[in-house]
């Protein structure tokens, strides 16, 4: 059976492992600002625990209102399709608040967010310093 909580920092070595296994280095390169940023303020982190061992987590980002955007989901690839990740957005989007939430996708995992009810829109990732020129005003 897996429990829904919120991230506490005695989970962070489970967070780390799974963005590890995803390949998304930021987090494990550094684990203090990660906890910083798992914590912050307008942040609701939650995990999945089966049996003592973090099996997945989501970080959403709200206003606590209306917006609120899920900057990431993962669950360990052992214990996928098994409801986990619906159960970890659940839980996020109740404690965090708002009315609808935004999120980029990787393409392998449109198909998850596609089964949700939803209206697809496009988005972009930008990067600063933003350096935009511009033809004529």
């Amino acid at each position: 059976m897996v429990e829904i909580v919120g991230l506490a920092p005695h989970h962070l070595d489970g967070v780390l492992r799974l963005c590890a296994e995803e390949g998304w280095p930021s987090f494990p390169a550094d684990p203090a600002r990660a906890l910083r940023a798992l914590t912050a303020p307008g942040v609701t982190s939650v995990v999945a625990i089966r049996e003592d061992e973090v099996v997945g987590f989501a970080q959403v980002l709200s206003d606590g209102e209306i917006q609120s955007y899920l900057a990431l989901l993962s669950v360990d690839r052992r214990f996928r399709r098994q409801g986990i990740a619906q159960a970890l957005l659940r839980e996020a989007a109740a404690r965090a608040g708002g009315v609808r939430i935004d999120l980029l996708s990787e393409e392998t995992a449109a198909g998850f967010y596609e089964r949700l009810p939803h209206r697809r829109k496009p988005g972009y990732r930008i990067f600063p310093p933003f350096s935009v020129e511009r033809g004529d005003d």
